[in-house]
């Protein structure tokens, strides 16, 4: 499977708090440093005091923050946090071709508008003139059962998108999420009713409707990310 390198000086970090969305302050080196957060999902879970975080080093006068939280530890297990990653990954799969099932389909692009939508790749069948519509989610929650599930805090734009994928294939086109687990322990994936229960309600009308559901797990090092696998997608029945 493909993968993608994760550049610049790594170092480690204890996790303490997290301030909003994007800004955590983490003990790097002895110090208490603010650090950019990469994804705002919540993490509760993971982000927690003391936490081993992996961080890389910035050099960039416009920056505030001299850190970025690149990962974390959840016992022996190493998570990506960083939400850009999954949509690079699939990107570079379909550009190599090893995404099956996809035969017909070429010419991969970011940032595609359909309807109300942008999603994050399309490709096309220069054929039929058809799209294929792809949506990444970027997953971090893996319960102790081997469950990935998605969300992790409620999601107005994921609903959004995941509507929007019905009425492209009414229109003739393909849609299709890849939720893409970024640690190596997610054995299987059900979407997160407890949190959303919107989220599951809108997957439950768009897999009735045609929409595919896929999910990948990764292999994580502090140097790069590896699509490992595709894992099983439950669908629940209401």
């Amino acid at each position: 499977m493909v993968s993608i390198a994760i550049p610049g000086e790594k170092v480690p970090g204890s996790f303490q708090r997290r301030v909003n969305r994007f800004i955590g302050e983490v003990f790097v080196e002895g110090n208490l440093e603010t650090v950019h957060i990469a994804n705002t999902g919540r993490m509760k879970e993971l982000l927690t005091k003391d936490a081993k975080v992996i961080l890389r080093k910035v050099d960039a006068p416009h920056r505030k923050t001299r850190f970025d939280l690149l990962m974390v530890y959840h016992g022996k297990t190493l998570i990506s946090l960083d939400s850009k990653l999954p949509n690079q990954l699939l990107e570079k799969a379909f550009i190599q071709g090893v995404i099956p099932d996809y035969d017909g389909f070429s010419g991969v692009k970011r940032e595609v508008t359909f309807g109300k939508s942008r999603f994050d790749l399309s490709l096309l069948n220069p054929v039929t003139k058809k799209l294929a519509l792809i949506e990444a989610k970027c997953v971090t929650l893996v319960k102790n059962n081997g469950l990935a599930t998605f969300p992790d805090a409620p999601t107005l734009r994921g609903v959004k998108h995941v509507l929007e994928l019905i009425d492209a294939l009414r229109a003739g086109h393909r849609g299709e999420v890849f939720f893409v687990v970024q640690r190596n322990d997610g054995t299987f994936f059900r979407p997160n009713k407890e949190m959303d229960p919107e989220f599951s309600k809108a997957v439950i009308l768009a897999d009735k409707a045609g929409v595919n559901f896929r999910a990948y797990n990764c292999a994580v090092t502090p140097e790069k990310i590896q699509l490992l696998r595709e894992i099983p997608v439950e669908i629940p029945t209401r």
